[in-house]
């Protein structure tokens, strides 16, 4: 079942959400019409500060909690605040968030808070040896967290080789390797990486990395970690082929084999999603340009999401 979007008076999108006091928590970039023609590097996404929405249930009305973090208050930034993500620990709520810094480079910031609201106070620095877009920060049940981050094209994860600039950033070739999104575990006051990003590898049929020129299946952006039935689920967005994909593994480094689409394409060109269980049920959250008709105005809404007892999770399609 898939359901109505949550707001009609604010546009927002890749929405990352958590349980958080029982209620649903929703951190959500929010689009806005900023007059910049579109390109590939995803420059008319110029956002410029979070809402975070909360639901009582889901037939709950999405309260939205006002400005919790604007580009203003963040000294190190230049513009377009992305897709962020949350996570609790000790008391304290965390905000990961992209944003350019004044070079025009992609860093991750971190920001904190007493409320899963906000609002929240950012950090005077980026994450050290962070760059590229998308965080996620994965609690898994031994208490660690671990971030799961990376983008190409306009995230700029084509502009690095081993967690440093190369001077000539370039997707391989179609038949090399594709790209990986990266994994850190962090560190114990959730400020830093704990360790020195990884590459996250998503193997195909036969045990072989995805290829970059797999469009249908390689990693593009969108990075979701969940855990179901002792079995780790890595859910990214192919981008310009515009699914959601999930590949599965055993740990949360894996390597992970891919398993299948998701989330079929929905109007738009991005697409970026969630997964959440909540009171017994799991659901996709996601985004489409259905209201607005433009694919840098994006809406919010969910469906009902079904693992399988093979293990497999069953595709999406939105009617519309």
């Amino acid at each position: 079942m898939v359901r109505e979007h949550l707001t009609k008076d604010i546009y927002i999108a890749d929405p990352a959400v958590h349980v958080f006091n029982g209620k649903l928590y929703i951190y959500p970039s929010h689009d806005f019409e900023a007059g910049i023609p579109e390109d590939d590097l995803g420059s008319h996404f110029a956002m410029e500060d979070y809402h975070i929405f909360s639901m009582d249930d889901v037939d709950a009305e999405a309260k939205d909690h006002g400005v919790a973090l604007h580009v203003k208050d963040i000294s190190w930034a230049g513009r377009q605040l992305w897709d962020s993500d949350a996570a609790f620990k000790d008391g304290k709520y965390y905000l990961y968030f992209p944003v350019k810094d004044k070079t025009d480079i992609f860093r991750i910031g971190v920001a904190i808070s007493d409320k899963p609201e906000g609002p929240f106070v950012p950090q005077p620095f980026p994450i050290l040896g962070s760059y590229s877009i998308d965080p996620c920060v994965f609690e898994d049940e031994d208490g660690k967290h671990y971030m799961y981050f990376g983008g190409i094209w306009g995230g700029q994860l084509q502009r690095f080789r081993n967690n440093k600039a190369i001077e000539c950033g370039q997707l391989p070739a179609d038949d090399e390797p594709a790209l990986c999104a990266k994994v850190a575990v962090m560190s114990d006051d959730m400020l830093q990486f704990g360790e020195e990003p990884k590459d996250l590898v998503i193997l195909d049929e036969n045990g072989a990395p995805l290829n970059a020129g797999d469009n249908d299946r390689r990693f593009f952006e969108a990075s979701w970690m969940h855990k179901y039935n002792g079995k780790y689920y890595f859910t990214y967005s192919t981008g310009d082929t515009h699914k959601i994909c999930y590949a599965t593994g055993d740990n949360p480094y894996g390597p992970f084999t891919y398993g299948g689409v998701i989330l079929n394409p929905v109007v738009g060109w991005t697409t970026h999603h969630s997964v959440v269980e909540f009171k017994g049920k799991w659901y996709l959250f996601f985004h489409d340009s259905a209201i607005s008709g433009k694919t840098w105005l994006r809406s919010a809404r969910f469906a009902d999401l079904k693992h399988l007892p093979d293990g497999s999770i069953e595709s999406i399609t939105v009617d519309y």
